[in-house]
């Protein structure tokens, strides 16, 4: 019997021309190699699965960002409700807050280099209605006309340069009252003699001082640190007595251990005891408090007082460093009277910018 064999042949067709016939099974019932055809090309299979893979890498990717633009948005409108960082660092957070609107431009690009175009609208969304609903109220102009009285508040800078010009700086504010930080022994004197025409009563002591054209009495240093750093005085305002307090709180520094305003903390809580303490109704603190408002180390103060910036300025305000400034440190706090506007002065020789306030003395009988 014989074997029969597979092999190819070519046929005729009934017109005479050659046809390729297809294979034949083999014996075994197998095809001799693997069918080709659209969509079965070698490798097919494979990149298909590549894409897949990178579609879902993509798809991780957009849902990054939006995890991210989730987070930030949380951060900003909900930021005095987190728990502390260690370090302080929540306190440095808060401090920056107002830049937090920089992180949107660069998740939104990071959305778009994705293709991730959902995630992309949501990182220019929701955050940015987080910032506006935090920090929109910052960017109007809140001021009017009126008022009683004018403060000001500058840190001089110890190092300055230039005390005479910075004095004709702060003179062209025409403050009532005039408040500065920072003081030293060798300027101090030239701060007071050229203060002198303007402002016939003052009282200065360690670091800080208190200038008025109106009497000033009970004055005293506050004791918040080993020297002195702090001042309070009674104003005999035309509207009744208002009760003056002249801080420059501890500096703060970012380092390895995280923010260091362990200092600045303490200094403070023995401010506040004072300011809780203070028997005269209208009070304001004015200085360089080394913190921003939205810093909650600041809460035991902010919560009592308002900030005439807050209340009655056009925008944040910023005071430090004076070439430009990123923060508002220096600040004017009003507990019992109503601010009608507030300022930042021109720049000195100084590195910060002085800060101004104009107050109604009596803001029960003041339009409103």
């Amino acid at each position: 019997m014989t074997a029969t064999t597979r092999q190819d042949r070519a046929a005729t067709a009934p017109d005479g021309t050659a046809v390729q016939t297809v294979p034949s099974p083999a014996a075994d019932g197998q095809a001799d190699g693997p069918a080709v055809g659209p969509g079965h090309a070698p490798g097919a299979a494979v990149g298909a699965a590549d894409a897949g893979s990178r579609r879902k890498w993509w798809r991780r990717r957009g849902a990054a960002v939006t995890g991210c633009s989730v987070l930030l948005a949380v951060s900003v409108a909900g930021h005095g409700l987190l728990p502390g960082l260690p370090g302080r660092l929540s306190s440095l957070a808060e401090t920056l807050l107002p830049w937090s609107a920089l992180a949107v431009p660069v998740l939104v690009t990071s959305a778009l280099l994705r293709r991730a175009r959902v995630a992309a609208a949501l990182a220019l969304v929701v955050p940015a209605v987080a910032w506006l609903a935090t920090f929109g109220g910052a960017l109007a102009d809140k001021t009017s006309p009126g008022g009683d009285l004018t403060l000001v508040s500058h840190n001089v800078n110890q190092d300055n340069p230039d005390p005479a010009g910075t004095v004709r700086g702060l003179l062209a504010a025409r403050a009532d009252v005039l408040a500065l930080e920072e003081l030293s022994p060798a300027t101090a004197p030239a701060y007071e003699q050229a203060l002198a025409e303007t402002y016939p009563y003052h009282f200065y002591q360690g670091t800080v001082g208190l200038w008025s054209v109106h009497p000033l009495s009970d004055a005293r240093a506050v004791p918040i640190m080993p020297w002195t750093r702090a001042m309070r005085a009674t104003v005999d305002a035309p509207g009744g007595p208002l009760a003056v307090y002249v801080a420059h709180l501890p500096s703060v520094r970012v380092g390895a251990s995280g923010f260091t305003a362990g200092s600045r903390d303490e200094a403070l809580g023995l401010l506040v005891s004072e300011v809780r303490a203070e028997p005269v109704r209208r009070v304001v603190v004015l200085g360089d408090l080394n913190g921003s408002t939205d810093d909650r180390a600041l809460r035991p103060l902010t919560d009592r007082l308002v900030s005439a910036q807050a209340a009655a300025g056009a925008g944040f305000g910023f005071t430090w460093p004076a070439r430009l400034p990123v923060v508002r440190i220096d600040q004017i706090l009003l507990g019992g009277v109503r601010a009608a506007s507030a300022w930042t002065l021109p720049a000195t020789a100084s590195d910060h910018l002085p800060v101004a306030a104009r107050i109604h003395l009596s803001p029960d009988l003041a339009p409103r």
